[in-house]
């Protein structure tokens, strides 16, 4: 899946491992977000904190007829509310990509995989 723009210059095709990276650089300088998740937690067993070459596997990018969804997969720092994290985290997810690709999102999926200390 790609999101395509035309341009008086020609063609432009965004792949969802672009999104994913950007999604995943956006969302992990969030306050209160030590890291991105694998979206697989119960086979992988227990959540491990992605590197930053891996961000596609902690984000899902569908595109339906209201835009872009997003679903992000997120561990928490210990001691903050994760509510806030998590609202907070949805607004600077759809602000940056409707920003940048000037494409309609439709939602913003966190889920929660773990919570950890920061050391």
């Amino acid at each position: 899946m790609t999101v395509e723009r035309k341009t008086n210059y020609g063609n432009i095709s965004v792949s969802e491992d672009a999104i994913a990276s950007l999604v995943g650089g956006v969302i992990t300088e969030c306050y209160g977000v030590v890291g991105m998740s694998s979206k697989q937690v119960l086979r992988d067993g227990w959540a491990e904190l992605l590197k930053k070459e891996n961000y596609a596997k902690g984000v899902v990018v569908r595109k339906d007829d209201h835009g872009l969804s997003i679903d992000l997969y997120i561990i928490v720092s210990f001691g903050v509310k994760i509510s806030e994290v998590v609202q907070e985290a949805q607004k600077k997810v759809k602000y940056i990509l409707e920003t940048t690709l000037a494409q309609d999102v439709s939602a913003v999926n966190v889920f929660v995989q773990g919570v950890r200390t920061v050391e």
